[in-house]
């Protein structure tokens, strides 16, 4: 309660008592009189919220130390309790699509064209390489399927695949694992534009980040080896983090296989490179090629591949 100039108490108005003075005031700092208006106005108040429980306070940029030790936390203590032990990481393009789905959209713009109202150019070559794309969507299913039937036991999951947990290659490897009824963990990532996780990854091991940062450390940590399909600037970003993590002598050397020749050797000149002095010959030990399921599987168990590695056997 405030005072009147002459010294006298003011009466209470409507809205309750006068804010004091030099304080913020107004209708929200002045709730009803009415007890249970007053209680109401309290609980709905985000600072009577638990910290752990406001996003507010934890989407502040000073609790960004607080976030990134979070989402280091929470997938480990999963991974434990899961009995994960190891993991076999898959990277490749989100773009591709499994064969069925490939010739469908080809087969329907053909459709198109013939009724008149033809598609352009760059769309239909582009369909049609989605369809000899399907190849590697296929490989990479049928390859997490031998790894996961090989290596998962009922009380012991050992390569475990893991994959960025979206669409494309990422989706053939945890279909691969589903279909031999084993499990597989999805490390998705909120990205601007709306994506869900597919469809195929074990529910109790489907994570999402918001750091790319702590999403690719969670990667690594208990990889045994690295299967990389084709793909764009992500799958090169994450696979090149890999080559010189090991190249420097910062991780454990893992197997590392690079999954179709043909577009791995134009994609990435490595013979230029040496020539230019801006890799060591011996930098293009670290990894190995491959075309099919089988000879990813033979690449990991030659590992290590030159006497430059340490030996990690499957």
């Amino acid at each position: 309660m405030s005072d009147t100039p002459s010294g006298k108490a003011s009466p209470p108005s409507e809205n309750g008592p006068e804010p004091l003075a030099g304080c913020p005031g107004g209708p929200a700092m002045n709730p009803p009189l009415d007890e249970a208006g007053r209680l109401r106005a309290i609980l709905a108040s985000p600072t009577y919220r638990l910290a752990y429980e406001d996003p507010d306070l934890l989407s502040q940029d000073d609790l960004r130390p607080l976030r990134l030790q979070l989402e280091l936390l929470k997938p480990e203590r999963i991974l434990r309790e899961q009995g994960v032990h190891s993991t076999l990481v898959v990277f490749g393009s989100s773009r591709v699509h499994d064969a069925a789905s490939a010739r469908t959209r080809l087969a329907a713009l053909e459709q198109q064209a013939d009724s008149g109202d033809p598609p352009s150019g760059p769309v239909l070559a582009l369909a049609r390489r989605r369809v000899e794309q399907a190849r590697h969507y296929e490989e990479a299913r049928r390859f997490a399927q031998l790894i996961s039937t090989r290596f998962q036991q009922e009380k012991r999951c050992d390569f475990v695949v893991v994959t960025g947990g979206g669409p494309g290659i990422m989706e053939a490897a945890n279909r691969g694992a589903y279909d031999a009824g084993a499990r597989s963990i999805g490390l998705n990532i909120t990205l601007p534009h709306e994506q869900v996780p597919n469809a195929y990854i074990t529910p109790e091991l489907a994570f999402r980040f918001h750091y790319f940062a702590l999403r690719k450390m969670h990667f690594l940590i208990h990889a045994r080896g690295l299967v990389s399909f084709p793909g764009g600037y992500g799958t090169l970003d994450e696979l090149f983090e890999v080559l010189t993590l090991i190249q420097t002598g910062k991780m454990t050397p893992i197997p590392v296989v690079l999954v179709g020749r043909a577009f791995w050797r134009r994609a990435i000149d490595f013979d230029y490179l040496i020539e230019e002095g801006y890799i060591a010959p011996g930098d293009v030990e670290l990894f190995e090629y491959a075309d099919d399921a089988e000879e990813i599987m033979t690449a990991l168990e030659r590992f290590p591949y030159r006497s430059r590695s340490r030996t990690v056997k499957l």
